[in-house]
């Protein structure tokens, strides 16, 4: 099937191919949206089956950045990049430098920076010999923190909605996934008095879990069953699908995973099934905010950014139920109208 062809190709201004022999490097750079400024998103290290899976990963995420940042008021385009390999063994220097001079091609229409498997250690060797790059030590640093932030700033969000209270005390969360941000997310629902329920294949982290935050573990096909208010996904994306929509039983979605939803439609289907969805580029935009404040960083400032998520998502919510629409769509449409208007919202 022809790259224009594919079902998550979104007009992208630009798609490109990168390899070197030399360092063992296959990435995909995909720049969704220079609209509202650089287009500027993570980059994402995965060891995919197959090359059609990475690019089909490439064009969901980066459409996503564009409408996280719009979303999140950025003045910032969409964009995302991948590297395809083992990330037990395929790290290098020599591999982080390739994909900087691969960074450098594109002369600054997308800048890096950590994702799923990337350091800022990693993006400090891509900074050697590229500018392109953000979320760097000494500036902003790692995005993790404020992602987990913002993430938890959205459950509270999504719960005053759903339940009409502003505590999460004695409430169950199914937490998929202990990465840099899904833990410290449980430490933040820890704190808030929320019982955790836990998945992941890392075995340190999950003990690590149940003895910081007496958390459950369960198998990693088991979290959609447990008995909880809320599922958080926090792992890769595509845990909302036509298998675990039948296995769900809980009341609110809302998890820093991106690409949430494996299809637009289940959107619609966890409305039928009295789900409430916290849109995943509305939530987990908290990394991207503190990115946002890389020149002359502040973390007050950035502070503050994140938690205008907790007001977005109520807005969101209050325009769904008054529309009759899936909150997924009306945030979309949010996005659109801000990319439209040149980022006034």
């Amino acid at each position: 099937m022809a790259l224009f062809d594919l079902p998550d190709f979104d007009d992208h201004e630009q798609v490109v191919f990168c390899s070197d022999n030399a360092s063992g490097l296959k990435a995909i750079i995909a720049v969704h949206s220079t609209k509202l400024g650089a287009a500027v998103g993570g980059c994402r290290l995965w060891d995919y089956a197959t090359d059609e899976e990475a690019l089909t990963d490439v064009l969901r995420l980066s459409k996503g950045m564009t409408y996280k940042n719009a979303m999140a008021g950025l003045a910032m385009g969409g964009g995302k990049s991948v590297i395809i390999g083992d990330a037990q063994t395929i790290k290098s220097t020599n591999l982080f430098k390739a994909f900087g001079h691969a960074l450098n091609n594109l002369n600054g229409r997308y800048l890096s920076a950590e994702d799923v498997n990337i350091t800022t250690d990693d993006i400090a060797i891509a900074n050697t010999v590229t500018p392109f790059v953000t979320g760097t030590e000494g500036k902003s640093g790692n995005p993790a923190p404020f992602t987990a932030l913002g993430t938890f700033l959205g459950i509270k969000a999504s719960v005053k909605h759903k339940f009409n209270r502003s505590d999460l005390t004695g409430l169950t969360v199914a937490v998929q996934g202990l990465g840099s941000v899904g833990y410290a997310l449980c430490e933040h629902l820890y704190n808030a008095g929320a019982k955790l329920i836990v998945c992941d294949i890392n075995q340190i982290a999950l003990d690590k879990a149940a003895t910081a935050f007496g958390a459950t573990i369960v198998g990693l096909d088991d979290i959609y069953q447990q008995d909880a208010d809320i599922y958080a996904p926090c792992a890769l994306g595509a845990t909302i699908n036509d298998i675990t929509l039948s296995q769900l039983n809980v009341k609110i979605v809302a998890g820093c995973a991106n690409n949430q939803l494996a299809e637009p439609r289940h959107d619609q289907v966890l409305v039928d099934q009295g789900i409430l969805y916290a849109p995943d580029y509305v939530i987990n935009a908290g990394g991207i905010i503190n990115v946002s404040f890389e020149e002359d960083y502040d973390e007050k400032k950035s502070t503050l950014k994140v938690e205008e998520i907790y007001n977005t998502l109520l807005d969101i919510y209050a325009k769904a139920d008054a529309q009759n629409k899936p909150t997924g769509m009306i945030s979309d449409e949010m996005a659109r109208e801000i990319i439209r208007n040149g980022g006034k919202n």
